[in-house]
């Protein structure tokens, strides 16, 4: 799924309360923040990818990242089965 462009929650105003609209628009960026937010700590499972990297070869980093990635991807894959279809996220 790709956003046409990425725009901020609203915020309620003083002493008034959000649109219907608006708060469809911050449920639905919350749905896609959340999937976010649950694959980058899928990577950072991987201790690699989130302790400090301290060898210094040149494009080594990006290998790291691509490999936690990688796992990251592979541990989803085979729990797919076990877990709610990652379309509900989606309702």
């Amino acid at each position: 799924m790709a956003l046409a462009c990425i725009t901020g929650l609203e915020k309620k105003p003083r002493n008034a309360e959000l649109t219907p609209s608006e708060k469809r628009h911050n449920r639905s960026l919350a749905r896609v923040r959340v999937r976010v937010e649950h694959a980058i700590a899928g990577v950072k499972i991987s201790r690699i990818a989130k302790d400090t990297f301290r060898n210094t070869a040149d494009g080594l980093s990006d290998v790291v990242i691509a490999i936690a990635c990688g796992l990251h991807n592979l541990r989803v894959s085979r729990r797919a089965g076990r877990h709610r279809s990652s379309s509900a996220y989606f309702r």
